[in-house]
């Protein structure tokens, strides 16, 4: 009941918001729904609202709208996005494409938040691919970044993708205790997703051990918070993952009906990588029933999901974007040291031109008393000799002075020449939106 009356909470919102859209005037308010319906609303919908946010960002970015900053942290979040959903179909190298595209708007605008989640992102890729030591680079990049800034859902975010990087080495209490932590803060937040997320890779690791009650303990935990909240994606990896375990006990029959629920679920999301579990969990479970006809079509699909996901032309994709991004950040770095290298010239130029009128006007007003001094020396018939050297000694002085501050322009150059929320959260969200409105 109280499932239900949630589900109606959540969908009364997100239509609270569509209602919103429809009566916004101005982009600036169209960019802060559709940024909202793109993070709330369900896995049919949220790709369209996405796009919208994407097309308008950009409409007012090239028309120079203000505010500029706000308009490019949307655009950023919708690259985002659609990174996230080229990852999960499978298409990693336009998933890279956009998560460095994102970074690189998170960056420039000096957003915190954006660059910890698009570096965790990126990361998430490269774990995928297998590269384990860049997975873990760019997981440490981003907790750095989230724990400096306090933010609470990312450093669990954080800290549970570190715990999978351990437990896929088989390092069962690092991963442990990094879960554990996840755990615990995302208990703190009530945060039920990541709650769920966490208990299933604690039972995933139990599982590693052959701990095999344990294990099923917790993803059954995990499973039951995945429906309440209705995470299909959750759902069809503990699903899977229960299967297992179930077919390691020697319940084929029970196996089979977890396996198949899963994979119902996985082809309803449509993601390669879900699919290629459940037909390796299915293959597994027809082969133990000698059913092999059927154990073949699992394979077979099993093969197909896994080549889309994880191919040679994914790895070199990644490598690339890896590389063109660091080309980019040091062509930056370059063109702000030559705009740099030329103002300290230009403002060397101008001293000089400065201390060029002050040397000339001096040699001027110089040569002018010199004049007025040798016309009194004349009219008057009463020079000496000493008052010749006087004057013969002003003038050296003079010369002397024009040379030290011609020495000083030359050796002054010389020195000058480099994930679905909670009802309550969106809730917020519109209280925010009608507030700024």
């Amino acid at each position: 009941m109280f499932q239900h009356l949630q589900i109606n909470a959540q969908n009364h919102a997100i239509d609270s918001l569509k209602l919103a859209l429809k009566n916004a005037k101005h982009d600036t308010t169209r960019c802060n729904i559709l940024s909202i319906l793109a993070e709330t609303a369900s896995d049919e919908e949220w790709p369209a609202f996405n796009e919208q946010l994407k097309v308008l960002a950009e409409k007012n970015i090239a028309n120079n709208s203000e505010p500029k900053k706000l308009y490019l942290k949307h655009l950023a979040d919708a690259l985002n996005y659609i990174g996230y959903l080229a990852g999960n179909q499978g298409d990693i190298p336009k998933a890279l494409e956009y998560y460095h595209k994102s970074l690189k708007i998170y960056e420039e605008i000096g957003d915190k938040e954006g660059i910890a989640l698009s570096l965790n992102n990126i990361g998430g890729i490269y774990s995928n691919q297998g590269d384990i030591p860049k997975a873990l680079e760019y997981y440490h990049k981003s907790l750095k970044i989230r724990e400096e800034i306090g933010d609470k859902l990312g450093i669990a975010t954080s800290l549970n993708n570190i715990g999978f990087i351990y437990q896929a080495q088989g390092d069962i209490s690092k991963a442990l205790e990094y879960y554990r932590k996840s755990l615990k803060i995302y208990e703190e937040i009530r945060d039920k997703q990541g709650i769920a997320l966490s208990l299933n890779n604690i039972g995933g690791t139990y599982s590693n051990q052959g701990d095999i009650p344990k294990g099923l303990e917790y993803y059954h935990k995990s499973l039951k918070i995945q429906e309440e909240i209705r995470d299909k994606l959750g759902i069809a990896r503990s699903l899977n993952n229960i299967a297992n375990l179930n077919l390691k006990k020697g319940q084929v029959k029970e196996a089979l009906v977890f396996a198949k629920k899963g994979m119902q679920t996985a082809k309803e999301l449509g993601y390669p990588e879900n699919i290629k579990h459940s037909a390796y969990t299915l293959n597994q479970i027809f082969q133990k029933q000698n059913k092999y006809k059927e154990a073949f079509e699992m394979y077979e699909l099993e093969i197909k999901m896994r080549d889309s996901i994880n191919n040679q032309e994914t790895q070199k994709a990644a490598i690339k974007k890896q590389i063109q991004y660091t080309y980019e950040k040091q062509e930056e770095v370059a063109k702000a040291e030559h705009k740099k290298e030329l103002e300290k010239q230009q403002a060397l130029a101008e001293e000089k031109n400065t201390r060029q009128n002050i040397i000339i006007g001096s040699v001027a007003m110089g040569l002018l008393l010199v004049l007025i001094f040798a016309g009194y020396v004349f009219k008057t018939l009463k020079a000496t000799r000493k008052q010749k050297t006087l004057i013969e000694h002003k003038n050296k002085e003079i010369e002397e002075k024009q040379k030290e501050i011609l020495d000083s322009i030359q050796y002054a150059r010389r020195i000058q020449m480099a994930q679905i929320p909670s009802e309550k959260r969106v809730l917020v969200m519109i209280n925010k939106l009608k507030k700024s409105g």
